[in-house]
């Protein structure tokens, strides 16, 4: 499967509060900053398909703000229940610019949020 980077936001743009969701060729992201850096996964909680942004990020992890399911950042598996791990998105930092890579194949209804 091929796929593409996209630009997100300047890194020095990055909002304060450590995340940004964006839409990229159908595909919901969210791009958060850890300790270790930057980390893109699909903004698709894999416990009942509610996005992921509107949660918060706390010591590396996504929470789920339906359940409180949370993620591992940089791996996307589940760490607070017993779901299945998110997809996990290429990403780079290109001359300052977030760039996240997405499947150039639009996400199936098990990949997306729901109402998305």
């Amino acid at each position: 499967m091929s796929e593409t980077f996209h630009p997100i936001v300047a890194e020095s743009d990055f909002p304060e509060e450590g995340k940004i969701a964006a839409r990229l060729e159908g595909w919901s992201v969210l791009v958060v900053k850890t300790d270790d850096g930057f980390r893109a996964v699909n903004d698709r909680c894999t416990h009942q398909a509610a996005l992921l942004s509107p949660g918060r990020v706390r010591r590396g992890a996504i929470m789920c703000p339906l359940h409180g399911a949370r993620f591992e950042a940089a791996t996307g598996r589940c760490i607070g229940g017993a779901y299945a791990d998110l997809r996990v998105f290429p990403l780079r930092i290109e001359n300052g610019m977030i760039e996240v890579a997405v499947p150039d194949t639009a996400p199936g209804p098990d990949e997306r949020p729901v109402g998305v």
